[in-house]
């Protein structure tokens, strides 16, 4: 798993649209006092459920790769001039 350049500030920004979708989609609302593994856990498997991204495999599913895979999805849903994009 290549790190991608801001994969902080992307997963940030993916857990932010993703709690807004989840809760759009009337599935839930994250609460001040969850924790960012809660919010990527909840996210990832919102995201799976509604085939938005493809599952990671069996025994790829933890924590470091799903904050990954939340970091991939948004850097492909943010537009090509956004700052967390630029090299």
């Amino acid at each position: 798993m290549k790190k991608l350049k801001h994969e902080n500030e992307l997963l940030k920004e993916a857990i932010r649209v993703g709690g807004l979708y989840l809760k759009k989609r009337g599935a839930g609302e994250f609460e001040a006092t969850d924790g960012a593994d809660l919010k990527v856990t909840a996210i990832y498997k919102l995201l799976v459920h509604d085939n938005l991204i493809q599952p990671l495999a069996k025994d790829q599913v933890d924590l470091p790769h799903m904050r990954h895979k939340l970091a991939l999805w948004i850097s492909r849903n943010l537009p090509d001039n956004h700052p967390l994009l630029q090299d």
